[in-house]
């Protein structure tokens, strides 16, 4: 079996990411050039994937938010975390999520934050084995409004 390759994403992989996205979302509708060309070249957002023999097989996305508390430290929000459905329970979730935290302790951040709208336990264990502790903050999110 090929050996899993961890980088981060650029605008050659967007394709992909896209194709990827599908497992998290499906029937999602494409980004237009407009958002991706603005996504990409966002200061502080990154997109961390692991390949497998060339193929993106999981990905993630870490906000580095600067912040004025905590001593001016900046905190990270990781989000839209999915591996292909083909890979899963192999490992390649947990290893973007753990490189995009080390992006976030390497940027100085203070704290990681992420969220989830899956209620399905098995989903929030998988965070907690990522070191995640869903019972330190509360979440709260309100959704713009259709129209």
């Amino acid at each position: 079996m090929a050996e899993v390759a961890l980088r981060d994403l650029g605008l050659s992989d967007v394709e992909a990411l896209v194709a990827l996205y599908q497992h998290l979302n499906a029937g999602d509708a494409p980004p237009t050039a407009e958002a991706v060309q603005a996504v990409f070249a966002h200061p502080g957002l990154r997109h961390v994937g692991a390949f497998r023999g060339g193929e993106l097989i999981a990905s993630c996305n870490l906000a580095v938010i600067p912040n004025l508390t905590r001593g001016g430290r900046s905190y990270g929000v990781i989000e839209n975390v999915v591996t292909h459905a083909a890979h899963r329970g192999q490992g390649h979730g947990q290893a973007v999520v753990r490189h995009a935290l080390s992006q976030a302790w390497a940027a100085g951040c203070y704290k990681v934050v992420l969220t989830t709208s899956r209620k399905d336990p098995a989903v929030w264990a998988f965070y907690e084995r990522c070191g995640f502790d869903s019972g330190d903050k509360r979440a709260f999110v309100i959704r713009a409004p259709l129209g």
